[in-house]
């Protein structure tokens, strides 16, 4: 054999080595899924983080987790009101197709319709271990509950914080004029469950170590779950009043109790971030923060801030439906500043592609996947947004461009914000249904300040038709039927 044919065998033999070494780098990195961990505050707004701007509440951990992963600045949560947001979260569905548009309280009969399927089942049915820990409200009877949804164990609240509680507190409900929700009333004032799977295992609960305490639960989940594919769903009840902290951070912000209470959150995202790296998971572990809703500003500095946006808790404004929004995923984020356009909705679709889930494919997702923006600073596929109240759009937003069809004022009826959106416009108690729409460049004008409808009539009109086209989409018929169903 000549040397010329030796040397071609031995080079043909190391090209096949490096491509079978090549496939099975590749068939490896296909089978390690990664974990994820959603992370929903309650009620928190928009400004009240310092990456986000806030001047005097600390959160150095979430700090950290924008600098060295993603800060998205036009995210959005799918509802303004917690019950619906959480639906949207879950199923990657505005609220109206699951039948959830309005806020569950304990004496409701309804919940999340087990017709509809959660990013829990379908990553339980990819073979991972799913738990939820927090604020669930979707459903606190079976088969609402989050273990009929997917959640191998559930540890937490079955609705808001402030939900079951005593019409009178020792004779004082009041103290100059504003309604006892800190910890100047007893937690006891809340009879509160809290559940373990289906069982109530403390009755009322106490919110006071409530935060340390699902810490503890998340951590341990981590560390139990290890050696599997894991999703945890880690849904804060708090900030969202009554405002309770553990002794440990009682007094430590200078932004007072609502300061204590959202350092505390930023402790609690710590230790999952320094669980994860102890673990060696943080490079397999996609971590996601973000909130259900805007500020509820009814309740004074016992409430948070929008930032620069105006709007609140239950309105269509802004500062009502967008909200702070944080990924880490170090090795595999590209760390910077996301200003395209994201929502809770997206995480769904999202999860299911990084994972190698099936999305199922008989029902229609309002949920866009992000993956290639989060991967490789791609382009977003989301180009409008619609801003539900109840049943009803109120506005739609169309690249930078935003249209208010029908107003009203935020929830407990009060104006929140520091401007007026136009003077000739009169926002109410009752919803106004406007002949000429506000119109807003949400790019150069986020707050919503300066209308300038007279100047575009042809944006109103595009925006007018993406509005009819939508609403020909979301078949009422069937929303109605599934909400006689539930009731």
């Amino acid at each position: 054999m000549t040397n010329f044919k030796i040397k071609l065998i031995a080079v043909a033999s190391l090209l096949i080595v490096a491509v079978m070494q090549t496939s099975a780098s590749i068939k490896k990195e296909k089978s390690i899924k990664p974990n994820f961990i959603v992370i929903f505050a309650d009620d928190l707004g928009y400004g009240d983080i310092g990456v986000y701007g806030h001047p005097t509440i600390k959160t150095p951990n979430l700090d950290r987790m924008a600098f060295e992963g993603q800060k998205w600045t036009n995210f959005y949560a799918a509802s303004s009101v917690c019950s619906p947001s959480r639906a949207a979260l879950l199923t990657g569905r505005l609220p109206i197709r699951t039948g959830i548009t309005g806020v569950l309280f304990p004496n409701s009969n309804a919940g999340l319709p087990q017709s509809e399927i959660s990013v829990a089942k379908v990553l339980k049915d990819n073979g991972y271990k799913t738990a939820a820990i927090g604020k669930w409200h979707l459903g606190h009877k079976s088969p609402f509950l989050p273990t009929d949804h997917g959640f191998d164990s559930y540890y937490g609240i079955p609705y808001s914080n402030d939900m079951n509680r005593e019409e009178e507190i020792e004779g004082k409900d009041w103290i100059d004029g504003q309604i006892i929700l800190a910890e100047k009333e007893k937690y006891s004032a809340y009879k509160l469950p809290l559940l373990r799977n289906q069982q109530v295992i403390e009755m009322p609960v106490d919110q006071r170590t409530i935060t340390q305490r699902y810490t503890e639960e998340a951590v341990a989940k981590i560390k139990t779950m290890k050696d599997s594919h894991f999703f945890i769903y880690l849904a804060h009840s708090l900030p969202h009043i009554p405002l309770f902290r553990s002794q440990k951070f009682k007094h430590v912000s200078k932004a007072g109790i609502y300061g204590d209470v959202v350092e505390e959150i930023d402790w609690s995202v710590g230790q999952i971030l320094n669980t994860l790296k102890e673990e060696g998971l943080d490079e397999n572990t996609l971590v996601i923060f973000t909130s259900d809703n805007g500020p509820w500003q009814t309740f004074k500095t016992h409430s948070g801030s929008a930032g620069l946006l105006q709007g609140a808790k239950g309105g269509t404004f802004e500062g009502g439906f967008r909200v702070p929004a944080i990924f880490s995923w170090p090795g595999k984020i590209k760390p910077g500043v996301v200003m395209q356009m994201g929502t809770t909705m997206d995480l769904m679709p999202t999860i299911c592609d990084l994972s190698g889930s099936k999305l199922p494919k008989d029902r229609i997702y309002d949920g866009f996947d992000i993956s290639n923006v989060l991967l490789k600073n791609g382009e977003s596929l989301r180009e409008d947004f619609f801003y539900y109240r109840g049943d009803q759009v109120y506005a739609v937003r169309k690249g930078a461009y935003k249209a208010h069809f029908i107003t009203r004022l935020d929830m407990n009826n009060i104006r929140t914000s520091l401007f007026v959106s136009d003077p000739e416009i009169e926002i109410g108690k009752k919803p106004t249904v406007l002949e000429t729409p506000l119109l807003y460049n949400l790019n150069a004008d986020p707050s919503e300040k300066y209308n300038i409808a007279k100047e575009h009539p042809e944006i109103i009109a595009e925006i007018r038709k993406l509005l009819k086209d939508h609403e020909s989409s979301i078949n009422k018929a069937i929303f109605k039927k599934e909400k006689e169903l539930q009731d």
